[in-house]
């Protein structure tokens, strides 16, 4: 097994009470939980060399077997928005664990250690989130068009208003329920219930309402399908929305939006491919908050697909299981996200850029184990200065060089490992324009032609052989066969123009491959690995495609 120490370099301005080489611990914060994953932030003082390093286990409450994660990550402090850095004399670890089960008890052990002294243990219990259910003992109230906004008006906590076959003109206020008590709007079993806006503003309008559920429902015909700006614990599942310039929006006062699932849902916007307006505000999905989970849905035609905003706190988010297709602009936006924000295991295809970090915060956010197909310019957007980004685990494919990032703003603290970049042809295998600070991008995959290797920080390496010897990065990369690398056979597309159905879009690779074996371990997010190291990309040798869009 070959594995390499990732080399994080953290800076802080050294206070009277806390300097020193000795490591001081300081305050431990634990983010929401959300349904997969957990997340940390420890403040440490002293460590004036930097060399101290906080490790992460982790065990099912009444198991005796404690599983690794990754080291929480150290955050660049001057990357972080001004009114959240840490004190004077300290600076910030924070981290996330991935793949729990959901509503289970969980106990973390986080171990700083310092060869120079104030080593500490920190022992959370924790449990994960559970997605949010119907309540089962409220009023069931049957509505028809024409009734809603008056049975909205009555309704009371714990009541579950089922809505018949038909269409419900208007936009709708809705009213908060209480915590275990959601108001519930579902769709019935004798046809779809349609809400459709009429072509005003919003279908659905609840500025600051909380405990709110929708299921098995259609919203069409609005710029806001719904607006749920400072919701908390809102619920909206199995439901289509269509015909909207925006699908669903909480976007302002960010302190207050707290545990929004978004889950099953198809959401068609009317953005078209290929992209021939420039940059649409249009929107699938945009939030800003703490402890959401956006996952499973089918997403279309909008400019970006889903969004993280730049209201704050921007923390503990998970987007991951989307299949997402024509965003004439972004496939996914992590932009402004602050710490421990989540984007995994979903499915690009047609996208103009694919996952965009332009800013974002200190972090970690992390980007692993996507697939994206037919990118016309940049996979990884890493505009406006963004700092600590993490990209473990990704297939991109695409016309032109395999990898281009064209900014002359400052890259910093970020990370990449186990990637693969696909291409045609180019200049580059990979051209950066950007300035790149303390950042650590090695161990990935490149396929095409091109006439030179790299350029970074205005250096050009020829060769891969030339960058291996002198580069700061990518002195382990390894050169990939397009024509030979997936076992479905999918090429590289010849034409950004084209739209190319999702089901093309299966990156697994195939036997033989200089992609096999070329990785290298990481904790909590390769476990289980065949062979003498992990293969680079989305996806293991003879491993299935993961599931996409709304389950059944």
């Amino acid at each position: 097994m070959r594995s390499v120490a990732l080399v994080f370099v953290l800076v802080a301005a050294a206070g009277a009470a806390w300097g020193g080489n000795a490591a001081a611990a300081g305050k431990l914060t634990e983010e929401l939980p959300t349904i997969k994953c957990l997340g940390f932030r420890w403040l440490v003082g002293g460590d004036d060399n930097h060399n101290a390093r906080v490790h992460v286990e982790y065990r099912k409450a009444g198991s005796r077997r404690w599983r690794r994660a990754l080291d929480l990550f150290g955050v660049e402090s001057e990357g972080m928005r001004k009114g959240s850095r840490p004190p004077a004399g300290q600076r910030l670890f924070a981290g996330s664990i991935f793949d729990l089960a959901g509503g289970t008890r969980y106990k973390v052990k986080l171990s700083l250690e310092d060869p120079d002294g104030g080593s500490a243990v920190r022992t959370v219990r924790t449990t994960t989130w559970t997605a949010p259910k119907r309540p089962v003992d409220g009023r069931k109230i049957n509505v028809r068009p024409g009734g809603l906004k008056a049975a909205l008006k009555s309704a009371k906590p714990g009541d579950t208003l089922v809505l018949g076959k038909g269409v419900y003109k208007g936009t709708f206020s809705l009213r908060s329920g209480e915590p275990g008590k959601p108001i519930v709007l579902v769709g019935s079993s004798d046809g779809p219930a349609v809400l459709d806006g009429g072509g005003a503003g919003n279908v659905i309008y609840a500025s600051g309402v909380h405990d709110v559920m929708l299921e098995g429902l259609a919203f069409q015909n609005a710029k806001w399908a719904l607006a749920f700006n400072g919701g908390a614990r809102i619920s909206v599942t199995r439901c289509v929305l269509r015909d909207c310039d925006h699908g669903f929006v909480a976007q302002r006062n960010s302190d207050k939006q707290r545990r929004i699932y978004i889950a099953d849902n198809v959401f068609v916007g009317r953005s078209k491919w290929p992209r021939t307006k420039g940059i649409e505000s249009r929107r699938g999905i945009q939030v800003s908050g703490t402890g959401h989970v956006i996952c499973y849905n089918r997403i279309s035609r909008f400019g970006d697909g889903i969004d993280t905003f730049s209201n704050y706190p921007c923390a503990a988010i998970d987007i991951y299981g989307n299949e997402i297709s024509e965003c004439t602009d972004d496939g996914i936006e992590m932009d402004y996200s602050e710490h421990n924000t989540r984007c995994f295991d979903n499915r690009l295809t047609n996208v103009f850029q694919g996952i965009s970090i332009q800013p974002i915060h200190g972090g970690p956010v992390y980007v692993f184990r996507n697939a994206m197909y037919n990118v016309t310019a940049e996979t990884f957007k890493m505009h406006n200065n963004p700092s600590g980004g993490i990209f473990y685990h990704n297939t991109s494919v695409k016309t032109g060089m395999p990898l281009v990032l064209w900014t002359h703003e400052t890259v910093s603290n970020c990370i990449t490992r186990n990637n693969l970049f696909v291409g045609t042809k180019g200049n580059y295998a990979y051209e950066s324009t950007a300035p790149m600070r303390r950042c650590d991008f090695d161990y990935d995959g490149f396929g095409g032609t091109w006439k030179q290797f790299l350029k970074f920080n205005r250096v050009r390496y020829k060769t891969i052989a030339a960058a291996r010897k002198n580069a700061p990065a990518y002195r382990n990369a390894v050169r990939v066969h397009p024509a030979t690398l997936f076992a479905s056979g999918i090429k590289p597309p010849g034409d950004t123009k084209t739209k190319f159905d999702v089901r093309v879009n299966d990156l697994r690779i195939k036997a033989g491959s200089a992609a096999i074996d070329a990785g290298v371990a990481l904790d909590n997010i390769n476990d289980g690995f065949k062979g003498k190291a992990p293969d680079l990309g989305a996806y293991e040798l003879g491993a299935k495609l993961p599931h996409y869009g709304p389950r059944r």
